[in-house]
């Protein structure tokens, strides 16, 4: 018997939007949720800027289920000497806590801690004279901070 308006399984799959099913859990996540997760961890503006938009818009990506919170820059003032480090944090936790939830963090780690130095370094950016001075030596400060201490912030979160 022959079927006029088969569709190949394959077309279909295709077709499909692609998605994880976790052991024991009835929920699905979206199969690009590394991928998405990489594009906002990464060095450049645009990838900040992607992270900030999908942040004031959680609600569009509830079904990646990201672990939005944060306790932005920690014991260290979030806004130091006045510099407005604090969305910084936010994004340095969020790749933090995301990566160590999918166990993902230590082959991470590297760059997300690069982004952060990288978003410290175009607040920095604002300023000009000894001012941006202040703020490239605070950024640097703050940077080899998770550089050294994050790991084991981390393994303490765990």
């Amino acid at each position: 018997m022959r079927r006029r308006h088969a569709v190949p399984l394959a077309a279909v799959a295709l077709a499909l939007p692609a998605v994880l099913i976790p052991a024991g859990s009835a929920s699905a996540v979206p199969a690009d949720k590394l991928q998405v997760l990489s594009s906002w961890t990464q060095t450049s503006a645009a990838s900040y800027d992607a992270w900030w938009s999908a942040r004031q818009n959680q609600g569009q990506w509830a079904a990646y289920e990201f672990d939005w919170s944060t306790d932005y820059c920690s014991s260290s003032p979030d806004n130091p000497f006045g510099f407005p480090f604090q969305n910084a944090c936010a994004r340095h936790d969020f790749g933090y806590r995301n990566y160590k939830a999918v166990g993902a963090f230590e082959a991470n780690k590297s760059r997300i801690d690069s982004a952060f130095y990288e978003d410290l370094k175009r607040v920095c950016n604002r300023y000009s004279g000894a001012t941006k001075t202040a703020c490239n030596s605070t950024a640097w400060t703050y940077y080899h901070a998770v550089d050294i201490f994050g790991l084991k912030g981390a393994d303490k979160a765990a």
